[in-house]
């Protein structure tokens, strides 16, 4: 299988990926925690986020 390439770095951690590669379908509850109470948004993608490691573009709320 071919290696995907990152746009930047750490952006294996981040919920547009997680979602593109189908980690919601296995590990839910994980992705749960991930949001939880989320303090950041993305202004690229427009999620949210308990922490701003898993956004590309992160803002405060």
């Amino acid at each position: 299988m071919a290696e995907i390439k990152m746009p930047h770095p750490d952006h294996e951690k981040h919920l547009c990926l997680l979602k593109n590669i189908g980690f919601i379908k296995k590990n839910l509850d994980e992705y749960k925690a991930l949001v939880r109470d989320p303090d950041y948004v993305c202004r690229k993608c427009g999620r949210a986020a308990a922490g701003k490691r898993n956004l590309c573009k992160p803002e405060k709320l």
